[in-house]
């Protein structure tokens, strides 16, 4: 009998005002798996996964998180599926006030109730070790690189033990090494917490490291599907112009005459 998906899509439909943004998209997340979502600038690629989490309400379709429609929960219930999400925001999103500890411990505090300190501090370091950030803990945001940044907020993602983890363009605006670090850390994450993932990413460095499985978007709907090397390998012109530029970069510079 075949595994049910622990996310489906399926029809997603959501328009702001007469500007149509997703058109009927379906897609699943097989348990364990990182599928990435790629496309073009207002695709509508962050649009589905807001509406995964409640953060839109879809105009139209289902979507299902562990077997569950969600558009026909209540705000209780809903809450009871986002306990079990991670979201690693695009820009950190960290509290500029608070030091990585208290960061840490807000965000543990919030989801789980009644530990003892002695408790938030041993999950507090558990999570920082995860992403080689331990010495960190007392930072502020502010001392921190753009690449610490987001290992401190994919430790804040992961202190809660989620079984879903929802990535925004995890490694915009880092350099090629550091976005690297990044990707090999998502892998990390879903080895040792078993995690099944939604990466949004634009990083086709990122994409083939990270992703099982990839899915594009074109104009509100799924465009085209497969492993990197499959997509990579298509004769759609379309689907090959994702390809270009990290093929020629992988080549280097061109003669010099």
């Amino acid at each position: 009998m075949k595994e049910q998906p622990i996310i489906e899509i399926k029809n997603l439909h959501k328009a702001f005002g007469k500007n149509k943004v997703l058109k009927g998209i379906s897609l699943r997340v097989n348990k364990g798996e990182d599928l990435v979502i790629l496309g073009r600038s207002g695709s509508g690629k962050s649009v589905a996964i807001k509406c995964l989490v409640g953060l839109l309400e879809a105009d139209r379709g289902k979507l299902e998180i562990f077997g569950t429609d969600i558009t026909k929960l209540n705000y209780e219930g809903l809450n009871k599926i986002r306990l079990k999400i991670g979201f690693m925001f695009q820009n950190g999103a960290l509290y500029d006030s608070m030091s990585v500890r208290e960061n840490l411990t807000f965000t543990l505090k919030h989801h789980t109730r009644h530990l003892t300190e002695e408790n938030i501090e041993q999950q507090i370091l558990e999570a920082l070790e995860s992403v080689g950030l331990q010495d960190a803990i007392d930072k502020m945001p502010s001392e921190l690189s753009g690449g610490m940044i987001k290992r401190i907020s994919l430790a804040r993602t992961i202190i809660i033990k989620p079984e879903i983890i929802f990535y925004d363009e995890p490694t915009a605006g880092l350099d090629t090494i550091t976005a690297q670090e990044i990707s090999e850390l998502i892998l990390s994450v879903q080895k040792k917490y078993k995690t099944s993932s939604i990466i949004i990413t634009h990083d086709m460095i990122c994409a083939k490291m990270t992703g099982n499985r990839i899915i594009i978007i074109k104009e509100g709907l799924v465009h085209a599907e497969g492993t990197y090397e499959e997509l990579e390998n298509s004769t759609d012109p379309w689907v090959k112009s994702f390809f270009f530029a990290t093929n020629q970069y992988a080549m280097g510079p061109g003669p010099t005459v």
